[in-house]
């Protein structure tokens, strides 16, 4: 299962960029996915939000904020960043995943960190810096980097604000309602960008293509790998299940060789290295002398 979610995931980028060829603006095809999920999960999931609705209204605020930072904000922003940037190096982002979700936790107060989450994160955020300037001190001079680089940081600070917001949910909801609710205000922010587009002449061309698109980004990584995951997360636990998130990187390196003939470069080599030893420092835990 666990290997499942993030081959599906690791897949999304891939499909993030054949969209990005086919001519399918990030936003467009962020909206037509998310609607999709939600007309899929709508069936499974009425009753229970019906049945919790004084729970919504409750926690309005909080859900519009998960929304944004993960319908509205990850995902457009991966595609957008797809449309500049290399599927690897995207997914080379993910890795400092955790390292963002101890940061964002750390300045909302919302877990403590120890010195070793620090300086985990510290290496994290030179592992970025080495894929950004591709080990090119005169790019980070000149501040010339790539825009899909830079809205890649914006997407994975953005997930890592959503992870940490999940820590702090107080009320009980099943994962698929909670995914219902959480597609229906992002779909609410997503809306008037997608129709934005569409006014600017981006229009989405109804083809075979589109529709293994968004089968594909709508069912895998958006209920697949969600589904996966979490049934991993209860039979292994957390931090065995946390491990295999470097999958993602590597099955979508592997994929953009295949199709895009794109090339692991040493910049990526030393990125990946310094990410990795910053997500396993931020993983050890303290001990009490």
């Amino acid at each position: 299962m666990v290997v499942c979610a993030t081959l599906f995931w690791a897949g999304n980028f891939n499909v993030g960029k054949i969209a990005f060829v086919e001519n399918i603006s990030p936003f467009s095809l962020a909206f037509l996915r998310w609607t999709l999920v939600w007309i899929i999960l709508l069936p499974f999931t009425y009753k229970e939000i019906f049945n919790l609705k004084k729970i919504i209204l409750k926690n309005l605020k909080f859900l519009f904020l998960l929304g944004l930072s993960s319908v509205f904000l990850y995902s457009a922003l991966t595609y957008k960043a797809l449309n500049y940037t290399q599927v690897i190096n995207a997914s080379l982002f993910n890795t400092a995943v955790p390292a963002t979700i101890i940061l964002v936790c750390f300045l909302l107060k919302i877990e403590k960190t120890n010195i070793f989450q620090l300086s985990g994160l510290l290496i994290s955020t030179l592992g970025i810096l080495a894929i950004v300037t591709k080990l090119d001190l005169n790019i980070l001079f000149a501040l010339d980097f790539n825009k899909g680089d830079l809205f890649m940081i914006i997407a994975i600070i953005s997930w890592g604000v959503y992870s940490a917001l999940l820590k702090k949910r107080d009320f009980e909801i099943s994962l698929l309602a909670l995914v219902q609710i959480t597609c229906t205000f992002g779909l609410v922010m997503l809306a008037p960008a997608f129709f934005v587009e569409l006014n600017q002449g981006q229009s989405v061309n109804i083809n075979l293509n589109l529709f293994y698109i968004l089968l594909y980004v709508a069912i895998f990584p958006s209920i697949g790998s969600y589904y996966c995951w979490s049934s991993a997360v209860s039979i292994i636990g957390a931090n065995r299940a946390g491990i295999f998130l470097s999958l993602i990187p590597l099955f979508s390196t592997i994929f953009a060789m295949i199709f895009f003939d794109e090339k692991f470069l040493f910049f990526h080599l030393i990125g990946s290295i310094l990410i990795i030893i910053g997500l396993f420092l931020s993983n050890k835990k303290t001990t009490n002398a």
